[in-house]
């Protein structure tokens, strides 16, 4: 058998391609960075082509690393950013726009006009979301109106939509499959996710047109790939996909009902596995699809837009620091925030408030504030934000979490991971390997390709690197988190015409 499992890692401000061994360790990896484009306010975009070439370009420089070749891969797993959406011709395979990115806010004013006629319980019934521009179907929409006769040519066959999957694995099968897997396409708005096909109501609904979009396929099965990479020079079976999100709660093993991991990257995206059971959040936060091998598995989410991308917005916007990773020191140069809250809110606020209006916002500002009080509250709002969701969580499934696995970039910070734990009031877990996004793709494929033969085998996999335990007051936090919620409700609605 090969010796490799690749996972393409294609994310929302790099592609990386990251090879697995039979341990579940990475033993070479590539990555690039992507180009972001903010052509107007609140609006994100990639360039399709940037992201196929840069996440080609990572896949053979992995293996150059090591001295491998495509023959040497047992099988490729993708995950990726999952509500970006573009459209390209069938026939040439070229973009006929820029993709748009998940954090844009473009359609906001659609969202708010089906939310006021009334739709909103019939999508969060049929699809387990809600309806707001994060998610494809309203971007997708917006796309083929601005595409010349765009909605006559889909229909007509002649166009093919998707998300960065399905553009992925119709590049690398060199134009032969036109697929989604199911965690993806649960995230369009357009997904029955009880029966796991395209919901014609939904279609109607956006007026997407059935023949532009993808076959739904499982995230990976024993026996036939999801598609075979032919653009490799050597064809590669393509045998496990999941949107990253969902990549990451199979990468960190969480396959028991109550389970549950935070992914600190751009944003932050909290997910507890729910089994077979598909639980209707009363609290605003997402039911979506977490696998589906032999069967489907669900999983309630909460979504901050913005995470880890503060850090970015201090070295980057403001100039505070040189790294990312200085942003610790900075922080922890003082011993509190010195009541200042920065709340993030960029592209507006996701769950679960969701409130696409809503702006960033500095608060709590006296004469006595640093940029080190600034930074150390740009990094605890990240751990505020998730700390929402996981009340939110727990709320809706009515039992307690126990433990918070994590992984993501700012997973690495420390000061952060104490903060989150202290906050919550449960161990807050942090595996050796953080690249649990990859290594859930890998996982799905090799488990597909028969590289590993079960889950249990994969838990087995997974090891501890530190634990970090809660350090403050029950009532401490809580009056933490009141003072939070005080701050958020000062950056809600300030874009609206009517605010």
């Amino acid at each position: 058998m090969a010796t490799y499992i690749l996972a393409l890692d294609q994310g929302t401000t790099s592609s990386r391609a990251i090879l697995f061994d039979r341990n579940g360790h990475p033993v070479a990896r590539a990555q690039r960075e992507l180009t972001q484009h903010f052509p107007q306010s609140g609006w994100v975009e990639h360039d399709p082509l940037e992201i196929w070439h840069s996440q080609l370009d990572t896949l053979h420089q992995a293996l150059a690393s090591v001295g491998a070749s495509p023959r040497d891969i047992a099988a490729i797993g993708i995950a990726n950013q999952r509500e970006t959406s573009l459209v390209w011709e069938r026939a040439t395979g070229k973009p006929l726009a820029p993709a748009i990115v998940w954090q844009d806010r473009r359609t906001a004013a659609h969202c708010a006009q089906l939310q006021a006629e009334g739709h909103e319980e019939q999508v969060r019934r049929r699809t387990g979301l809600l309806l707001d521009p994060y998610f494809s179907a309203t971007k997708l929409a917006w796309l083929l109106d601005a595409i010349p006769h765009g909605r006559e040519r889909a229909q007509a066959g002649e166009l093919a939509a998707g998300t960065i999957d399905s553009w992925l694995i119709w590049k690398l099968s060199d134009g032969a499959r036109h697929v989604t897997d199911a965690t993806n396409a649960s995230r369009t708005l357009l997904l029955d996710i009880d029966t796991g096909q395209w919901d014609p109501a939904m279609l109607a609904l956006f007026d997407i047109p059935l023949p532009c979009l993808p076959q739904v396929v499982p995230s990976g099965t024993r026996g036939e790939p999801i598609a075979l990479a032919t653009a490799l020079g050597h064809p590669v079976p393509i045998t496990g996909v999941a949107g990253d999100q969902q990549a990451a709660l199979f990468g960190q093993t969480c396959f028991v009902p109550g389970m549950a991991k935070n992914t600190y990257g751009t944003g932050c995206f909290v997910l507890m596995q729910t089994g077979d059971r598909r639980i209707h959040s009363s609290n605003r936060l997402l039911t979506t699809i977490a696998s589906h091998t032999q069967e489907r598995r669900y999983a309630l989410e909460g979504s901050v837009f913005v995470g880890g991308a503060v850090v970015q917005w201090l070295r980057d916007g403001l100039g505070m620091i040189e790294r990312a990773e200085d942003v610790e020191a900075l922080a922890a140069s003082v011993p509190d925030h010195g009541d200042v809250h920065v709340v993030p809110a960029f592209a507006g606020l996701g769950s679960p408030h969701w409130d696409p209006y809503a702006r960033g916002a500095i608060v709590g500002l006296s004469r006595g504030s640093t940029r080190a009080h600034i930074a150390r509250a740009a990094l605890e709002s990240i751990a505020f934000q998730s700390a929402e969701l996981l009340q939110a969580m727990q709320a809706d499934v009515g039992h307690p979490l126990t433990e918070l696995r994590v992984d993501g970039g700012a997973s690495a910070n420390n000061l952060l991971m104490q903060f989150q734990s202290d906050l919550l009031g449960v161990p807050v877990v942090r595996p050796r390997c953080t690249e649990t996004t990859a290594l859930g793709a890998a996982y799905l494929a090799g488990l597909s390709a028969g590289y590993w033969e079960s889950t249990g085998e994969l838990a087995g996999n997974w090891q501890v690197d530190r634990v970090f335990e809660p350090a403050m007051s029950r009532d401490e936090a809580g009056g933490r988190l009141h003072t939070w919620a005080r701050a958020v409700e000062r950056s809600r609605g300030w874009t609206r015409a009517d605010a």
